[in-house]
C-alpha cells in the first residue's frame, strides 16, 4: 500500500524530476530489504555469472550507480547501471523523458547523460559485495572517436564491475546505431575485447542490439559478434504502432508493454542464430512475460520501464511467479526452459 502510494505521488512530478525523487527514496532505505529472491529453480549460470534468479534490472535506471546498496537489497538477481561514457555529458535538452500511461511504455531521449566514467568507477569501488553488477559502455557525443570511447570506458571501469555491456543500439546518440554495421562492429568489439583482456579480472562482454534490424542486419551482427559472452535483445524501438498516448509522436526510444512481442520476436530468430547466451529486455512486466522471454530463448531478463507503474515489490512478484511457472511445467532449473518454446515467437 505504501508503495502504491508512493507511485501515485510520483506520477504528479516530471518523469524525470520523480526518477531522481524515486533513487532519493531508496538511498533513504524506503525500497524492498532481503535482498535476491532465489530457489533451486531459479539459479543459474550466465556467460560464466552465478545468479540467484534471472531477473535483472536493465541499465537506465542508475545510470551513475548512486543507488547500488539499495538495488541490493531488492529481489533482482543482477544489476546493470550506465550507459557511461568517458567525459561526463548532461545528454539531451529536457523535457526527454515521457510516461505514455495508456500504453504502459515510456519514450526518452536522455542522450547518455551521465557523470563520466571516472566518477562512476569511484562509485563501483564501493559496490556492495555478493551483488553481480554490470556496466553499460557509451560514447560521447562529441568523440571523434566513438569506438574507442567504449573501450576506455572498460579500461576506467572494469576492475569494478562483473559484466560490461557494449551499446551500440540507443537511438538517442545521433549515428550511434550506425556502429552496428558489420565491418563498424568488428572493429568495435576487437577494441573492446582486447581492452578487457588488459583488465586484472577479465569480465564477460555483452552486446546489445536494437530491435529495429532487418533479418539480413540482424544476421550481419552475429556474424560481427565473434568473441562476446552474451547478446542483449533489445534495446528501445522507434516504431510507434498503435500507440494511444498523446505523447506517442515524441522523438525518441519507445520501451515497456508496445515492445514486448516485438522484442521477443527478435529475440527467438537470434536465438536460431547464434549459441551465445541472450538476455531478453522489452516489455517485462509479468512473470508471465518473463517466462514467455526465456521459453523464447533467453537466459534471464531485464527489465526497467514496468517498475515506473509497478514499483520494486514486481520483481519478486516476478521472481515468484516464474519459480512457479517453471515447477508447473515440469522444469527443475530455469536453464531447462531456455528456448523451450522458440517456435511459437518464429
Amino acid at each position: 500500500m505504501i508503495e502504491r502510494l508512493g507511485l501515485a505521488a510520483l506520477r504528479q512530478f516530471d518523469p524525470e524530476r520523480a526518477h531522481g525523487i524515486a533513487l532519493s527514496a531508496l538511498n533513504a532505505g524506503l525500497g524492498p530489504r532481503g535482498g535476491p529472491l532465489t530457489s533451486e529453480r531459479l539459479q543459474t549460470t550466465v556467460a560464466g555469472l552465478p545468479l540467484p534468479n534471472p531477473i535483472g534490472l536493465a541499465a537506465g535506471f542508475d545510470k551513475n550507480a548512486t543507488a547500488l546498496p539499495a538495488l541490493g537489497r531488492s529481489a533482482f538477481g543482477f544489476l546493470e547501471v550506465g550507459a557511461a561514457t568517458p567525459r561526463p555529458q548532461p545528454g539531451n535538452p529536457r523535457p526527454r523523458l515521457f510516461r505514455l500511461t495508456e500504453d504502459q511504455a515510456a519514450i526518452n531521449r536522455f542522450g547518455f547523460n551521465n557523470d563520466g566514467a571516472e566518477v562512476i568507477a569511484s562509485r563501483l569501488r564501493d559496490r556492495p559485495k555478493g551483488t553481480i553488477v554490470g556496466l553499460n559502455l557509451g560514447a560521447n557525443k562529441d568523440s571523434t572517436d566513438r569506438a574507442g570511447d567504449f573501450a576506455s570506458v572498460l579500461a576506467t571501469c572494469g576492475a569494478h564491475v562483473d559484466f560490461a555491456t557494449v551499446n551500440v543500439s540507443s537511438p538517442n546518440t545521433e549515428k550511434l546505431r550506425d556502429l552496428q554495421g558489420a565491418e563498424a562492429l568488428s572493429a568495435l568489439l576487437h577494441g573492446v575485447l582486447s581492452a578487457r583482456d588488459a583488465l586484472p579480472r577479465p569480465i564477460p562482454v555483452f552486446l546489445k542490439i536494437a530491435p529495429d534490424l532487418t533479418e539480413a542486419e540482424l544476421e550481419q551482427v552475429v556474424e560481427a559478434a565473434q568473441g562476446v559472452d552474451a547478446i542483449i535483445a533489445t534495446n528501445t524501438t522507434l516504431g510507434r504502432e498503435g500507440l494511444a498516448s498523446r505523447h506517442r509522436s515524441e522523438a525518441g526510444g519507445l520501451s515497456g508493454q508496445p515492445l514486448f512481442e516485438h522484442s521477443t520476436r527478435v529475440l527467438a530468430r537470434l536465438s536460431t542464430l547464434t549459441d551465445v547466451p541472450l538476455v531478453g529486455v522489452g516489455g517485462v512486466a509479468t512473470a508471465e512475460q518473463a517466462y514467455a522471454k526465456i521459453r523464447a530463448g533467453a537466459s534471464a531478463v531485464q527489465l526497467y520501464t514496468s517498475l515506473v507503474y509497478g514499483g520494486l515489490s514486481l520483481v519478486r512478484e516476478i521472481a515468484i511467479g516464474l519459480d512457479r511457472a517453471l515447477a508447473r511445467d515440469g522444469f527443475t532449473t530455469v536453464s531447462e526452459a531456455v528456448g523451450s518454446g522458440r517456435a511459437d515467437w518464429l
